[in-house]
């Protein structure tokens, strides 16, 4: 009895996730194929004159001005990286992250499908600098089309494997986040990552003290956004910090935290992402052919979503399986893992957003070349998750 009151909590959250980043995969999609629409139609010019208009913001002295796609790429998508750093504080707390056990199969499959497809964009990459920029591309998984796709087959999904691309997905997510640290920084500024640092360890300080309003945490996310905006650092990173600052529990034992995830999921799931994927996924196919398909930098993001995800996560988890350092869990098989490696090829929106810093400042055709990867090898390995799935997983009963 009481091993089934702790399995009904588990498997309400996972079909409330479900749910809601189902209904995200279609409204993304639709908008991805609103923006490949208007960039191939005499609507082109239009679309490209909205995404390129100014927009300043200016406080005395101090004065942000970018270009409307930068708003949307450097700051809508802060707030989204401030959801996901909420999600991975929560879940090393108290989810799926916080023991051991639970963690080390889909961090095994995470590995795996970091580093097979970055090697493989790179063997086909090797002799252009320029090109190698985009290695990264090709390691995200967009965590809503790829349960989008897993939430097709309802019940037929075992809670396990649920679980395993849910965890897996964050492991991608925080991998993303170090590697945008890491290698897609600018010039620093000193004085500003001062300033930045400032806000930050005030912030720790609130949390240490138990401050639980969430008013002044945002003020100073809002300080720390500005701050490593100007300083060189992806701006993007300032809401990761800030959400690992957001107290878990108060006094009370409710936890801000989750109220706070909870209010901003709808926001970010059905406005932020959207309009990413609007402002992002507008390739021209003007002047493309099936020729382009075999450049080594769209060949590379193809063949790293397509074969590497899925050979890296499969790999790993089976090497793992293999030395007895992991065990695949009741009513999970082989296929179905192969089915969910697959799923996580879908790289979409990580994959856009970190195709756009790698060639922020080179050549539009490297850019170009990327998004038709991205859009071709999230293309086929969603099909061919699809078709793993559909026979992998257990029929459905009568009358569902």
């Amino acid at each position: 009895m009481i091993e089934q009151n702790n399995v009904s909590p588990i498997m309400s959250a996972v079909r409330g996730f479900m749910k809601l980043e189902s209904a995200s995969g279609i409204l993304m999609l639709t908008a991805a194929i609103i923006a490949m629409l208007a960039a191939n139609s005499p609507l082109t010019d239009l679309y490209s004159e909205l995404l390129d208009i100014t927009v300043a913001v200016q406080v005395g002295a101090l004065s942000v001005s970018k270009p409307l796609l930068l708003w949307v790429n450097d700051g809508l998508m802060a707030v989204f990286f401030f959801l996901i750093g909420l999600e991975i504080k929560r879940e090393v707390m108290e989810g799926e992250l916080s023991s051991v056990s639970q963690i080390v199969l889909p961090a095994v499959g995470a590995v795996g499908g970091m580093v097979i497809p970055a090697a493989i964009y790179i063997w086909m990459n090797r002799g252009d600098p320029i090109a190698l920029d985009g290695w990264a591309i090709p390691v995200a998984t967009d965590i809503a089309f790829a349960l989008a796709l897993l939430s097709v087959f309802g019940s037929r999904v075992p809670t396990a494997l649920k679980v395993f691309l849910l965890t897996l997905a964050i492991f991608d997510d925080l991998a993303a986040i170090v590697i945008i640290a890491l290698f897609y920084s600018g010039d620093l500024s000193v004085g500003a990552l001062l300033i930045g640092a400032v806000a930050l360890f005030i912030a720790i300080i609130m949390n240490k003290t138990g401050v639980t309003r969430i008013s002044g945490y945002i003020l100073l996310g809002i300080v720390l956004w500005v701050a490593v905006l100007k300083s060189g650092v992806h701006a993007t990173l300032a809401g990761v910090l800030i959400a690992f600052c957001i107290p878990m529990r108060d006094k009370q034992g409710d936890s801000p935290l989750r109220k706070l995830e909870h209010d901003l999921h709808s926001p970010v799931m059905f406005v932020i992402l959207p309009v990413f994927a609007f402002a992002n996924a507008g390739l021209s196919l003007a002047g493309m052919s099936i020729s382009d398909l075999a450049h080594p930098v769209t060949l590379g993001v193809i063949s790293g979503l397509f074969i590497g995800k899925a050979l890296g996560i499969l790999g790993f988890v089976g090497l793992g399986v293999a030395l007895r350092l992991v065990q695949l869990p009741k009513n999970v098989n082989w296929i179905q893992v192969l089915g969910v490696a697959f799923a996580c090829g879908i790289g979409f929106t990580m994959s856009l957003f970190i195709a756009g810093l790698a060639f922020e400042h080179g050549s539009d055709d490297y850019y170009s070349g990327d998004r038709l990867g991205i859009l071709v090898g999230s293309m086929l390995s969603a099909l061919v998750a699809f078709v793993l799935l559909h026979f992998s997983l257990p029929k459905p009963a009568r009358g569902e």
